[in-house]
């Protein structure tokens, strides 16, 4: 094999950083200079480690005047909300004529995921200009023109700090409504990104559509030196004095954390919720498999891993040696990417993980036969190694590709609702699919070439530690 050297130093820093990750005790990444704040750990789904199951339906009064498709939007938001949190194989389904289920597997965040979902998303840039110290401040629950028309003429705010109660919206001193210059929906995208004076603390980056751009950029140019409020959802989130016109983006300010300047982004990325929603039953779920069936299952996955090395190298001896070395990078890899994506585990995933070890198994099987037979034909060592990479190659890739294609087909079945777990399943398998072709091949080569370098005389020596 050319260039093996170059590839075992590459497999080798794979090695150490795919160990790094996968080590239970990581750490994460957190380095405040690159903006980097993530933790690196397992994600499992809701039926190893439980989660939330929230019952949402339409605020009061409402119920009789949504349509079917106004509640089939709002579940797409919400589905589109809860994707955006991470939180992936969650289930989100309509339940008759006002209602929308929502299971959220191991959410760590219970108030930010039931407020990312629910909240109705009403962003809103409100004239402050000549108010001076009559100016709402920032927690307060305004009343603005936007609100009267989009909510109710009598809207509310989240409850305060300590309360319990709703909020009533208060309008200007003179009892009218404050002035709405332009809602959410002239914006384009919004992203959570770090502020950049200090650990912990965010922003929201906008850009605005054309619409929004116009009307923006004609009121802050001018209103140049007067405050202009940012509310959400009635809510004073900050009132920043205008510095210049603004045209194209801009950024909202408000001290937040990271969980919540991404929790916003969410909400004014995906849009407005069609229909106002309130929870009507919040539960937490256990595992529905329980610790102990959790724990049976990973001992089998790890005494069937075993299984087959112990079978790799007592049938292959010095290939199933490389084989079995390739497999286990192979499990480290797939796992490391687990964590770094995140993908969610669940019982389905990890059964997709298993099909694809015994893939990659097949693989190298398919390589060593060929190089059997092509040693058995009077080949020189190296030859048949040469030839039994290369004439194995194309059954490799076409078997796997094929699966591949099962999977993606799989995947697009499983966005359906009812089959969400299908995903799970779909995603795992092609991924390890995809690493097999580069385990398979350049690492098990890898493998073996080097132990041909500094063994291959003892082994022309003697033909049965090569299986033959």
């Amino acid at each position: 094999m050319k260039y093996y050297r170059f590839w075992l130093g590459i497999i080798i820093i794979i090695v150490l950083f795919t160990g790094w990750v996968v080590w239970p005790d990581n750490p994460g990444l957190h380095i405040d200079a690159l903006g980097l704040d993530t933790d690196i750990e397992v994600r499992q789904g809701l039926d190893l480690q439980g989660g939330s199951r929230v019952l949402l339906e339409a605020v009061e009064g409402l119920a009789t005047d949504i349509s079917g498709d106004e509640l089939n939007a709002t579940r797409q938001i919400v589905e589109r909300r809860v994707n955006g949190l991470g939180l992936t194989e969650a289930v989100v389904q309509t339940q008759g004529s006002d209602r929308i289920l929502v299971e959220l597997p191991g959410i760590s965040n219970r108030e930010l995921a039931l407020s990312t979902i629910q909240g109705t998303g009403l962003l809103e840039f409100v004239d402050f200009s000549g108010l001076g110290v009559n100016a709402p401040r920032e927690g307060d629950c305004i009343l603005t023109n936007a609100q009267i028309e989009q909510i109710s003429p009598n809207p509310t705010c989240a409850p305060a700090e300590g309360e319990t109660e709703r909020r009533e919206a208060q309008p200007r001193l003179d009892g009218t409504p404050y002035t709405t210059v332009m809602t959410g929906k002239g914006l384009d995208d919004a992203q959570a990104v770090p502020a950049g004076t200090g650990f912990n603390q965010w922003v929201v980056s906008f850009t605005l559509n054309s619409e929004g751009d116009s009307i923006f950029a004609d009121f802050t140019g001018s209103h140049i030196n007067q405050p202009m409020a940012i509310v959400l959802d009635g809510i004073v989130i900050s009132a920043p004095t205008i510095q210049a016109r603004i045209s194209g983006s801009g950024q909202i300010t408000g001290n937040f954390t990271k969980g919540e300047a991404e929790s916003l982004a969410i909400q004014l990325r995906y849009g407005a919720l069609p229909v106002p929603l309130q929870v009507a039953a919040f539960d937490t779920v256990g595992p529905t498999l329980g610790e102990i069936s959790v724990n049976k299952s990973v001992r089998a996955g790890i005494v069937g891993v075993i299984t087959v090395l112990f079978f790799m190298v007592t049938y292959y001896r010095a290939p199933g040696v490389a084989a079995a070395l390739a497999l286990l990078v192979f499990a480290m890899v797939n796992f490391a990417l687990y964590k770094l994506i995140p993908i969610t585990l669940t019982l389905p995933a990890i059964t997709g993980f298993l099909i694809s070890i015994g893939t990659a198994v097949d693989g190298n099987i398919l390589i060593f036969e060929r190089m059997k037979e092509e040693i058995r034909a009077g080949r020189s060592l190296d030859t048949a190694i040469q030839l039994g990479f290369e004439r194995a190659w194309s059954a490799i890739w076409t078997s796997n590709v094929s699966t591949i294609i099962i999977g993606f087909i799989l995947l697009m079945f499983g966005r359906t609702f009812g089959a969400s777990t299908v995903q799970g399943f779909a995603i795992t398998l092609m991924l390890g699919l995809v690493i097999n072709l580069f385990t398979a091949v350049i690492v098990t080569r890898t493998f073996l070439t080097t132990i041909v370098t500094f063994a291959g005389g003892y082994l022309k020596e003697r033909p049965a530690l090569l299986g033959a």
